[in-house]
């Protein structure tokens, strides 16, 4: 079983690493313009009123995702070497670190659950 959580594991680093390459719908500005990722973001023009704003939020989203997937991998390595309870706790630092994004990414909270709940796990 510990195989196939790694590979779940695995997943939501690769997944968290991409949020603001991959995206999700989200509104900026007065009138809710979609602007779906960081790329997006930064292609519009420079006087749009709510480009900056899109821009931080898609950058945060990067660097949030980024230090998700740094405790993922610690949470790989603790399950590597068959300590359950090591993993739990940078799972759960992972769902902590996405939680302004949570409803959005949907990444580590379920995966969290899951383990908890014990159905992906031990």
């Amino acid at each position: 079983m510990n195989e196939e959580l790694i590979a779940r594991v695995k997943s939501a680093v690769e997944a968290s690493e991409k949020w603001a390459e991959n995206g999700w719908r989200v509104t900026f500005g007065p009138r809710g313009e979609e602007v779906s990722s960081l790329t997006a973001a930064e292609a519009l023009p420079r006087p749009t009123s709510f480009r900056r704003e899109a821009v931080n939020y898609w950058r945060q989203a990067q660097l949030t995702g980024h230090d998700a997937a740094v405790s993922g991998r610690k949470a790989i390595r603790a399950l590597e070497a068959g300590d359950e309870p090591a993993a739990l706790d940078a799972l759960y630092f992972c769902r902590y670190i996405e939680a302004p994004f949570a409803e959005q990414a949907r990444t580590w909270g379920p995966l969290y659950e899951s383990m908890t709940a014990g159905a992906a796990c031990c």
